[in-house]
C-alpha cells in the first residue's frame, strides 16, 4: 500500500470514527489507488461502490485537512463524482 493510500485510509477513518457508513463510496486518488468507505469501515480497495469520487492527491489531502470543502472541490472540477450523488453529498457532510 502506498504512503498516500495508507494516509487516506487513516484520515478517513479518523473523520468517520468507528460507525462506518451505510452506503459504499470509492475514493480514487489519481495515480495512487483507491480507498473504500462502507459499513465495514475504511480500507484500501477497488471494488464497485454506490458512488466513486476521483481527485488528485493534493485535492484529497486538502479535503481531509479541511482546507478545501468537498462541495467546493466538486464545483471547481477538482473532484469528480460518478454514481449516486446523494451518497456523495451525505459523505461530504460527514467530512466537512
Amino acid at each position: 500500500m502506498s504512503d498516500i493510500i495508507e494516509g487516506a485510509v487513516a484520515a478517513l477513518q479518523e473523520k468517520l470514527g468507528d460507525e462506518g457508513f451505510d452506503a459504499s463510496v470509492k475514493f480514487v486518488i489519481n495515480g495512487e489507488g483507491a480507498v473504500i468507505v462502507d459499513s465495514d469501515g475504511v480500507r484500501e480497495g477497488d471494488e464497485d461502490a454506490d458512488c466513486t469520487l476521483s481527485a488528485d492527491a493534493d485535492t484529497f489531502q486538502a479535503m481531509m485537512t479541511g482546507e478545501l470543502n468537498p462541495t467546493a472541490a466538486f464545483m471547481s472540477g477538482k473532484l469528480s463524482v460518478d454514481g449516486d450523488m446523494g451518497v456523495a453529498m451525505k459523505l461530504g457532510t460527514l467530512l466537512a
